[in-house]
């Protein structure tokens, strides 16, 4: 879409995700709930969310949420909503442990769901996996990937659903290994 962006990733790092490849490097981490890694790998961006009304988002092409006060995403892994995207108004809660999707900051403000661990989603191998707003430069995430406001509209508005869009995070190394046998650009 242009020039690279700098970004923010889980404060400990990378590890292997639940997308649309499997895991190459038996060796390497994989993505556990609550470990405070951002999932490696290749994962579709499905929906958008964001705090203005749907009206507002006019100019967003993906699927898009208002993250309204009762908006979750349920990170428990006894639940089974694990690893969704939910109204606690709608349906009966489950649940012990969920992530506000309206936060009293602006980190959600905008936002992108990544496809991590979702069909079917495997309990304990991570959840509630977004692209969103930072809170600076130097702050890692609790396993999302984040940047800039600025940033982050100009993504939203280039997306399109019809080209079906991907997140590719890897290591510089590992990228350089399986950029050809994955067709990685």
């Amino acid at each position: 879409m242009g020039d690279a962006v700098p970004v923010a990733v889980g404060r400990n790092g990378l590890g292997w995700g639940v997308g649309l490849h499997p895991a190459t490097a038996l060796d390497d981490p994989k993505k556990q709930e609550g470990d405070g890694r951002a999932p490696a790998g290749v994962f579709r961006l499905s929906s958008a969310f964001g705090y203005a009304p749907a009206t507002e988002a006019a100019g967003i092409k993906l699927p898009y949420m208002e993250a309204t006060p009762s908006l979750r995403c349920i990170d428990d892994v006894q639940s089974a909503f694990y690893n969704r995207i939910v109204d606690r108004d709608l349906i009966r809660p489950d649940w012990k442990s969920a992530e506000e999707m309206r936060r009293p900051d602006d980190q959600y403000r905008l936002g992108i769901v990544v496809d991590h661990n979702t069909n079917p989603a495997i309990p304990g191998s991570g959840s509630c996996i977004f692209i969103h707003i930072w809170k600076g430069s130097d702050v890692g995430t609790a396993g999302c990937t984040a940047m800039s406001q600025e940033n982050m509209e100009r993504l939203l508005s280039w997306l399109d659903p019809s080209a079906n869009p991907v997140l590719i995070q890897l290591p510089e190394g590992t990228y350089r290994k399986l950029r050809t046998a994955w067709n990685l650009p």
